[in-house]
């Protein structure tokens, strides 16, 4: 897991989310490329062998978003080391709270992870999600285990 650079990182970063969001997910690929990655702060998971096998991103305002694990990868801390990272970040921005918009089939795996569902079910990219908060207590961030591959913002 390590920090990862848009611009230096893109293709490897693209790749997973192609995988997992265009073609699994079958999101279009207007919606998943918002134009957002350059102000984000972003997450790269490789395995072993160096090859990307998950990520997501942090946006200035604390939004978390486009987690995604390639599906070999699923169920085996990826996701999780991916947020707690992500959650890391936005402690280290100092920031007091994130926020993301959860598949409905994760809200399972992010409140495990503290987060909290608030509102109703709305529809992104033709899936349901539901948006949840965290509130950031600067000294523990860290996130347990349980692994999820979802897009978020």
């Amino acid at each position: 897991m390590r920090p990862a650079d848009w611009e230096r990182d893109r293709e490897r970063l693209r790749r997973i989310r192609e995988e997992v969001f265009v073609y699994e997910q079958h999101v279009p690929p207007e919606l998943e490329w918002d134009g957002s990655d350059r102000s984000c702060q972003h997450v790269l998971a490789e395995d072993a062998d160096g090859t990307p096998i998950g990520t997501g991103r942090l946006l200035p305002d604390g939004h978390i978003g486009r987690l995604a694990v390639l599906a070999p990868w699923r169920r085996r801390g990826v996701g999780s080391a991916i947020l707690t990272e992500l959650l890391r970040i936005a402690a280290e921005q100092t920031m007091s709270e994130v926020v993301l918009d959860a598949q409905t089939h994760a809200l399972a795996f992010y409140r495990h992870h503290g987060f909290t569902a608030e509102g109703e079910v709305f529809v992104d990219a033709g899936i349901d999600h539901q948006r949840m908060r965290r509130t950031l207590r600067q000294a523990n961030v860290h996130a347990e285990a349980a692994p999820e591959g979802t897009r978020e913002n």
